[in-house]
């Protein structure tokens, strides 16, 4: 069910509807080097077909999987060999080019450079970390988006109709409700669509007039467990992380949960999302809310001791208090700015009358003398030096338990009116 031309091809407008860039080098076949990034069933290898039959130039193919630097020696002499004596340009697509390592990739480096080759790379992993700079740098980056479920549908509809690539030759009945349903538990993705419309109609049996009843119950055996495209090592992962973190940030406890629960159900390691939570608490809330800490501290021992799946209670009870809490970065932005102070200024020296004065000598010395002892003066606390040169780095907000602070440090430094 391959399409064989553009205007077959659904899905990815924003590439290839009239007069986008992409369409217009295919269709002047004028192709430079490019990179096709976006999940998988997104269309990177189908478009990659649509190429080699639609260009002039030779098209040659290798699978970075099984391919080796010596296939790649290979393909390259022959490029070279059908530009110096026949003047003929070679497309190769290496389908997963994310699996080449740094030195394989190098390799392609001189030829795609001097236009002996026309690089076509597919890769379902971010390109700015999969591919080597000086390769990037020579390509266009073309993003494929996951396909909309009406754009499934479609797909389906073409492969339930075709008579010459599809089950058209085939009495199928589609329940509507079955057709929607394969089209939802593709989440975007084209082949898992189709391959569970090919192995649901190839099993049901016929009824008495040969006819294939393709029920919702039928799809759902088909389909089994939506598949949840997440890369856990990879920047998918890192792009839901993210998601997550500024859900609760932004205090949003619907996205927040959402985006976890996507994640416990690609099979995320509860660790790494309480760690997520863990620095939000500091970062993100802080001294609004103390105790945000202290629950997320709380949490990461209750998960280890009671695990999956009931930690996800435990997760989605914290996320929800994380993102409702107040939040302040306050207490982060001071240490993030002491940071700097210390980096351009390493040498400044500890006030004397702070110094340890509890080893013999140090007294002649001169370290301690003139301390102050909060404690024999009225509410705990008297004026003195603690650092030579004084920055303010704690700029507490007037939100949540930090007002608390906000009012007690205006006291303390004197401003209050």
């Amino acid at each position: 069910m391959r399409p064989r031309i553009l205007d077959e091809f659904v899905g990815q407008e924003h590439l290839l509807a009239e007069g986008k860039l992409l369409r217009r080098t295919i269709l002047a076949d004028r192709l430079s080097s490019l990179i096709l990034y976006g999940p998988p069933g997104s269309g990177k290898t189908t478009l990659a077909y649509i190429i080699s039959r639609m260009t002039g130039a030779r098209f040659k193919s290798l699978n970075a999987v099984t391919a080796n630097v010596g296939d790649l020696r290979k393909m390259i002499e022959q490029a070279q060999y059908d530009q110096r004596e026949k003047n003929v340009r070679t497309i190769l697509f290496i389908d997963e080019i994310h699996r080449f390592n740094k030195a394989q990739q190098d390799v392609l480096m001189p030829d795609v450079e001097n236009g002996t080759l026309v690089l076509i790379g597919s890769t379902t992993h971010n390109p700015s970390f999969s591919i080597n700079g000086p390769l990037l740098s020579r390509s266009t980056i073309f993003e494929l988006q996951p396909l909309t479920e009406q754009e499934i549908i479609r797909i389906l509809e073409r492969a339930l109709y075709d008579e010459k690539q599809g089950f058209g030759h085939m009495k199928v009945e589609m329940e509507k409700e079955a057709l929607l349903h394969l089209a939802k538990s593709a989440a975007g993705d084209a082949r898992r669509a189709l391959n569970a419309l090919e192995v649901g109609i190839l099993t049901t049996p016929p009824d008495s007039k040969g006819k294939i009843l393709f029920t919702q119950a039928v799809a759902g055996e088909s389909c089994q467990r939506k598949i949840v495209f997440y890369d856990r090592d990879e920047d998918y992962h890192y792009d839901t992380a993210s998601a997550f973190i500024k859900s609760m940030r932004g205090s949003d406890p619907d996205a927040a949960v959402y985006w976890l629960a996507k994640m416990l159900y690609a099979g995320e390691d509860p660790r790494f999302i309480m760690r997520r939570i863990l620095i939000l608490a500091s970062e993100d809330i802080g001294n609004a809310d103390p105790q945000a800490l202290v629950l997320a501290s709380a949490g990461l021992q209750a998960i280890e001791f009671v695990g999956l799946p009931e930690a996800r209670i435990i997760l989605g009870q914290l996320v929800t208090y994380m993102a409702l809490a107040p939040k302040s970065n306050a207490s982060y932005a001071a240490i993030e700015a002491a940071a700097e102070d210390v980096k351009e200024d390493v040498a400044q020296e500890v006030p004397n009358h702070l110094r340890d004065k509890s080893y013999a000598g140090a007294k002649q010395l001169g370290h301690g003398e003139g301390y102050q002892y909060v404690h024999q003066f009225p509410e705990h606390y008297v004026k003195q030096q603690y650092v030579k040169k004084k920055n303010t780095y704690y700029r507490p907000t007037a939100f949540g338990y930090e007002k608390v602070h906000q009012d007690r440090l205006k006291k303390l430094r004197g401003t209050a009116s």
